[in-house]
């Protein structure tokens, strides 16, 4: 299965934080759209921790220019990271636990990006770059490159095994007794997952119960996969505060 890994996750925290608080509207290259999003251009997500995400991608640089970078996902495409003196570039350093069953963890708060010019990424360095995916061209106007350490991409990527297996994050689309299904944000497929007596139901550290849960809402879940029944530990309500949209930021 072609798992893809949340923009929400890593971009969607680590760059706001960054590259927006110095820019709100940060411009694209030249030529480029910032526009997009969760739609039909770019995907949802980034495959296998490494691959596509929702206004961006990720994956192994293979080449390198003063304009451009060449970038190999994990599904053996290959991307061209167009950039400029517009696009903000960052190193992440992880430090300590980086992410846990789709959460953000010590490392990622602990460790801000650094900003670094293009000329430190070199081949063979990983790294994310957010901005208008033209996936038929294989192109992507970059507004923001993140370079990951070693050590953080193959957190990434061990968290991208786990999807299903461990963790899921999605919009509900039904609730059928103790079985409720999803539309995942990180594969765009369906998943179904039972919840128990066991089962911890939170509006974000606030308990709530199954019942509050409802057809549309966006929630993170964490459990575990026994055969082909996922049972939930967790299931987490991703509402935004004081009736913003609900989902995880893009």
């Amino acid at each position: 299965m072609r798992i893809r890994f949340s923009l929400a996750i890593l971009l969607g925290l680590a760059l706001s934080a960054v590259v927006y608080a110095r820019n709100p509207y940060p411009a694209p290259p030249s030529g480029q759209s910032a526009g997009g999003g969760y739609g039909q251009r770019g995907g949802r997500g980034f495959g296998g921790g490494m691959g596509m995400m929702g206004r961006g991608v990720a994956g192994t640089v293979t080449a390198e220019t003063a304009n451009h970078f060449s970038v190999k996902t994990l599904q053996g495409d290959t991307y061209t990271v167009n950039f400029s003196d517009n696009t903000r570039i960052m190193k992440m350093r992880s430090g300590g636990g980086m992410m846990r069953g789709g959460r953000m963890g010590r490392g990622m708060r602990g460790n801000p990006p650094e900003q670094i010019k293009a000329s430190d990424i070199k081949v063979g360095d990983a790294i994310m770059a957010r901005g208008e995916v033209d996936a038929s061209a294989k192109t992507i106007g970059a507004v923001a490159i993140m370079e990951l350490d070693p050590a953080m991409a193959q957190r990434m990527q061990q968290m991208a095994a786990d999807y299903g297996k461990t963790w899921l994050m999605g919009r509900v689309t039904e609730i059928d007794g103790t079985k409720l299904t999803l539309m995942g944000t990180e594969d765009n497929a369906s998943h179904s997952f039972v919840v128990n007596e066991n089962t911890d139901f939170r509006e974000r550290r606030n308990p709530i119960t199954l019942a509050d849960v409802k057809v549309g809402e966006m929630v993170r879940v964490q459990g575990a996969l026994s055969g082909e029944i996922f049972t939930a530990s967790l299931v987490n309500v991703m509402r935004a505060p004081m009736g913003g949209p609900s989902g995880p930021p893009r």
